[in-house]
């Protein structure tokens, strides 16, 4: 039994396809396939269907698969301990992150995280929060970036504060405020909206945000629904209709003069972003080390963070 047939069978699993696992392994799939059919041969059983559209864990698999996990964390954590350096990691790191911290977030924290560990490659996948937890829930991933907490089995460790913003086309009809201003909801509140999907952070807290204590935000005129904060713009520029969205997304295209964001005036709610990762399972090297990294960086930029909102 090798190490790369354990990695091969456990990355087909988390990601359910031989394709998917292949490009998380930085392997071609003939050879996630080979190593995956050896280790079968080797203990003489099925560990996963290829039946249908996704792999799924034969009941032997299922048995097998916590141990396969063991074994590899445990060769990962003797290795850190002899070598005692992170630029001597060598592996993958899986991210799993919803669409705020996965686009204007942890981009910063790989680049960082690369100049101390260089051997490290990253497979980040991008979804809305709900997914991301429940993927950290079922070990798909070791670490995930979200917009809410549910589930108690995993630990939310606070890393940024953003805000919930209004974003309009930036056209003659919106010309008497200006960008960045503080506006009442009223003056908007019976123009047509575009949000995001269910499932999404963004969604959520805007669900539950109150304006002077009222919640306004569950009765507007929605025209649309998209899961791509960035495709939400994108239809804002174009006229379709306004938007809620966080503030660090809205002003990440506001210098293109095509949309701009208000703060509304009554609107005291502020989004905390978590870092999450089991309670229960321990992380393997590369994932602690890039834990102890987000904890640092949130450390150093939390009061900047926070001065943003004052």
């Amino acid at each position: 039994m090798e190490f790369r047939q354990l990695e091969a069978f456990v990355n087909a699993v988390k990601y359910k396809s031989f394709s998917k696992a292949a490009d998380a392994s930085f392997l071609t799939q003939p050879t996630i396939s080979a190593h995956i059919n050896n280790l079968e041969n080797e203990m003489g059983t099925t560990l996963v269907n290829r039946t249908g559209r996704e792999i799924t864990l034969t009941k032997q698999g299922e048995l097998f698969y916590p141990y396969a996990i063991d074994m590899l964390h445990t060769r990962s954590q003797a290795l850190a301990t002899v070598q005692a350096q992170c630029e001597a990691m060598d592996g993958v790191l899986d991210v799993y992150a919803s669409s705020i911290p996965g686009q204007y977030y942890l981009p910063r924290l790989i680049g960082e995280f690369h100049a101390k560990c260089p051997k490290i490659r990253f497979y980040v996948e991008q979804s809305d929060s709900k997914t991301v937890i429940e993927d950290v829930m079922s070990q798909k991933g070791e670490i995930g970036l979200t917009g809410y907490k549910m589930h108690n089995s995993l630990v939310y460790e606070p890393v940024f504060m953003d805000e919930l913003v209004l974003i309009v086309p930036d056209t003659e009809k919106y010309s008497r405020w200006k960008k960045g201003s503080t506006v009442s909801f009223r003056d908007f509140e019976h123009e047509t909206f575009i949000l995001r999907e269910e499932g999404s952070g963004t969604k959520q807290e805007m669900e539950k945000a109150e304006i002077h204590g009222v919640p306004v935000f569950k009765n507007v005129d929605v025209i649309a629904r998209m899961n791509s904060t960035e495709a939400i713009k994108q239809a804002v520029a174009g006229g379709l209709g306004i938007s809620i969205l966080s503030r660090m997304a809205a002003g990440e295209k506001e210098g293109t003069h095509r949309i701009k964001y208000f703060k509304i005036d009554g609107l005291e709610k502020k989004r905390t972003f978590y870092m999450v990762y089991s309670k229960n399972i321990r992380l393997s090297p590369i994932a602690e080390a890039f834990r102890d990294l987000v904890i640092d960086y949130r450390d150093r930029n939390w009061q900047q963070d926070i001065g943003r909102f004052m």
